[in-house]
């Protein structure tokens, strides 16, 4: 039996908080030949949504037809970039998954990792047709986990850096600290080395300030094993704007 033809599209997810344009600029700088771009605010997100945190997800309808223009469909495995690991590689893989689409990759180290030519300017990328099949088991939202929290067997991971978990600084939200409980496993040090805790806990809720970089830990989490463990989408961007119990200090994990 002869195997199925996968077509690779790489997909440039660059972003930068605070320049919405600054991902796409870096994208028409240089690039990996042949990638598509998808901008994190305009096409992994929909600002239109009040209410669900500053980073809210896009309709099936409108991340299909972002998807499709980005060349993703049937029998196309997305290989998703961006600088450094800064989470918009990872917002892709998890969103794709999210909407049934399980060929999906990250490439580890971002385009800093990547040892051939870029190219600059635009690409003539040929479009797909992008079928979604939205999951319902890998989110949770405010009210579910406010009720659980404290449960046995249930560990809440917070993806931001120390300082912001520990509230000490919060350059974005209304409310400095943490969901109450809350263990650290910063983004920029999520790798094969899951903390015990986290890796054997029964469930694991994820989250960060809107959502984005809290999917470099989901993506940590799938390579080691754990593919179930869910993302709060509007992350501490929505939980702070509630008036939910916080909670500042601690040591992290």
């Amino acid at each position: 039996m002869t195997a199925a033809r996968v077509a690779v599209r790489h997909v440039d997810c660059s972003f930068e908080l605070g320049d919405r344009d600054a991902g796409r600029r870096a994208y028409l700088e240089g690039h990996i030949p042949g990638a598509s771009f998808l901008s994190l605010d305009a096409h992994l997100s929909d600002l239109s949504v009040e209410g669900a945190g500053r980073h809210p997800l896009p309709s099936a309808q409108a991340f299909a037809r972002a998807a499709g223009e980005a060349g993703i469909g049937e029998g196309v495995l997305a290989v998703a970039y961006d600088r450094a690991g800064e989470g918009g590689a990872a917002r892709l893989w998890w969103l794709l998954r999210h909407f049934g689409h399980d060929d999906a990759a990250v490439l580890r180290g971002g385009l800093q990792s990547w040892l051939g030519p870029l190219r600059g300017g635009e690409e003539d990328v040929e479009p797909a047709v992008f079928v979604p099949r939205p999951r319902t088991d890998d989110t949770i939202e405010a009210d579910e986990l406010l009720a659980r929290l404290g449960e046995p067997g249930l560990v809440v991971v917070d993806a931001r850096a120390p300082e912001r978990y520990r509230g000490e600084v919060e350059p974005y939200d209304p409310v400095a600290g943490h969901i109450p409980g809350a263990v650290n496993w910063p983004h920029a040090q999520a790798g094969p080395d899951v903390p015990p805790r986290i890796l054997e806990a029964q469930e694991i809720v994820v989250y960060c300030g809107s959502g984005v970089s809290a999917t470099v830990d989901l993506l940590a989490l799938a390579r080691a094993g754990r593919p179930d463990a869910r993302l709060y989408p509007g992350s501490w961007s929505d939980w702070s704007t509630r008036g939910l119990p916080a909670e500042q200090g601690g040591g992290g994990r």
